[in-house]
């Protein structure tokens, strides 16, 4: 079936942010209160696919499901293990909470969603294969029910420049948490032609291939989450609104405005009683920088530049990339901290690594890190002359 399966501050986590006198950072966060005594976290996030931000509200549960959603590439393509394994063990929770009773018949899941996360990946649809698991493209869905035309629409928007994707379907609900629907028609709006493209699949000699059904699991009281299970066995994770993270996040995907973005961001977290950083342990992935790589390879990997990076609890650190076949560079060290949000890092081990055995590589590397931001998931840092990094979190680990 060509389509049927289409479908980026205080989440429970500890935020660390760095004040100094050069920068000010702010994080606007606030607590409600509903009647049942439900604390609610209150925070400015943007609206699917537009440029408002707003206030919206995540439950605790809610929050824990975005936790584990933070740093997941590929919608779920990359996942490790662990992350798939959170993020069904959050999904479950809140399948089995008190979410909006008959999500079909509520207002509340009528509009543009985004999709944040998808199970399967693999074995779903051709065009899901292709396209949801490219961080580069966003994909929502649309879902209007209570028109005259009620239909489901999935999008692939491949940016701002070039256009997107819609595939529609005519929907029709079955009952409460189940709908019915039979995708019709197609097209790519690309920006530089007057005209749309039909996408071409020939919905009508499809049949009962063309056809599907989704039921919603969950839908926030907020309408700021929803959990969809398709008839394919597929799990989608959708948000009307994103928190401040995942925006950083999906700026970084796709390439746009992303130094503005990490202002934008460091701007929503000043004023946190905290001022002090420290360094998590971990593994790090670095997901962005300032720099475009001009050195050597090897010099890159040596000061940090791409790959992972091992923080240990006892000043070791470790860079570590992937070559080719199994084959690794390694750079070790040691850092120790020399201010409330700054640690001098001394790199002089490195190696070539091809499973039990190594060539040594005579280099140093020397430079002082400054902590910009530090929670369980996210590193915002100055390194290596001066180049702005972002790294996530890729161990799944929570300790200190």
């Amino acid at each position: 079936m060509a389509t049927v399966e289409i479908g980026n501050l205080v989440l429970g986590f500890r935020p660390q942010i760095a004040i100094n006198q050069t920068r000010k950072w702010s994080c606007k966060q606030y607590f409600g209160q509903k009647k049942q005594n439900k604390k609610r976290l209150l925070l400015l996030c943007s609206v699917a696919d537009q440029k408002e931000v707003k206030v919206c509200s995540f439950s605790k549960e809610e929050n824990a499901l975005i936790e584990a959603l933070i740093g997941i590439q590929g919608r779920g393509r990359s996942a490790s293990p662990q992350q798939l394994q959170e993020v069904e063990r959050a999904v479950k929770v809140l399948e089995g909470s008190e979410g909006v009773s008959e999500p079909t018949s509520s207002s509340l899941i009528e509009g543009r969603w985004q999709l944040m996360f998808t199970t399967r990946p693999g074995s779903a649809s051709p065009i899901q294969r292709t396209f949801v698991g490219v961080d580069s493209f966003s994909v929502f869905q649309e879902v209007f029910l209570k028109t005259n035309d009620p239909r489901v629409s999935n999008i692939v928007k491949f940016s701002e420049a070039i256009g997107e994707l819609k595939v529609e379907a005519l929907a029709t609900i079955k009952d409460g948490k189940r709908i019915l629907f039979q995708f019709d028609r197609a097209a790519f709006s690309f920006k530089f032609l007057p005209f749309k493209v039909p996408y071409p699949v020939p919905f009508r000699l499809l049949g009962d291939e063309a056809k599907g059904w989704l039921d919603t699991t969950y839908l926030s009281p907020s309408g700021n989450l929803r959990i969809s299970r398709g008839n394919k066995g597929t799990t989608f994770v959708l948000q009307r609104e994103t928190e401040p993270r995942q925006k950083l996040l999906s700026s970084i995907s796709t390439g746009t405005r992303v130094e503005e973005a990490i202002d934008a961001f460091i701007s929503l977290n000043k004023n946190v009683a905290n001022p002090e950083l420290e360094l998590l342990e971990g593994e790090w992935q670095m997901i962005w920088s300032s720099q475009v790589e001009t050195d050597s390879w090897i010099e890159n990997a040596g000061n940090g530049l791409m790959g992972i990076q091992i923080v240990k609890p006892d000043g070791q650190l470790k860079f570590l990339v992937g070559i080719l076949f199994g084959i690794r560079f390694s750079m070790t060290g040691k850092y120790e901290k020399s201010g409330s949000n700054t640690y001098d890092v001394i790199m002089d081990d490195g190696a070539i690594l091809a499973g039990m055995y190594g060539i040594p590589v005579e280099m140093e590397s020397k430079f002082t890190m400054e902590l910009l931001y530090m929670d369980d998931k996210i590193r915002i840092s100055q390194g290596y002359n001066k180049i702005l990094f972002v790294h996530v979190r890729v161990d799944g680990s929570n300790k200190k």
